[in-house]
């Protein structure tokens, strides 16, 4: 199982490094490299509507899981506790069916939102 190594920094760097999982909370985002191996920096937005990121204070995990769908890989896979779980490849249909369940929650969450400030 492969592991990752997490770091706070205020802005994420220029050069992001293999194996390590860099997080700003103070723009709410987490990036590293595809731990296939193919080099692309995956951003994770950490908001109601896209990943939550848990701290154990020597750990990190977010969730859900990461689907690199825009990539040629398409790697799938979970952090949690600094360790890297190996999902299994989704369908194209699954990958739709994700994203037009993931385009409904932030509908609903912001349509709430809105609706509270009246």
């Amino acid at each position: 199982m492969k592991t990752l190594q997490h770091k706070f920094v205020e802005l994420i760097p220029d050069k992001i490094e293999d194996g390590i999982l860099y997080i700003s909370m103070e723009y709410c985002t987490a990036i590293h490299k595809c731990i296939c191996g193919c080099g692309n920096e995956v951003v994770t937005p950490i908001s109601p509507t896209d990943w939550k990121l848990t701290f154990d204070g020597e750990s990190v995990s977010l969730d859900p899981s990461i689907g690199n769908w825009n990539f040629e890989c398409q790697s799938h896979y979970w952090i949690i506790n600094n360790n890297v779980r190996l999902s299994r490849k989704w369908s194209k249909d699954e990958i739709d069916s994700g994203r037009k369940k993931d385009e409904k929650k932030k509908k609903w969450f912001f349509f709430k939102k809105k609706k509270k400030k009246k």
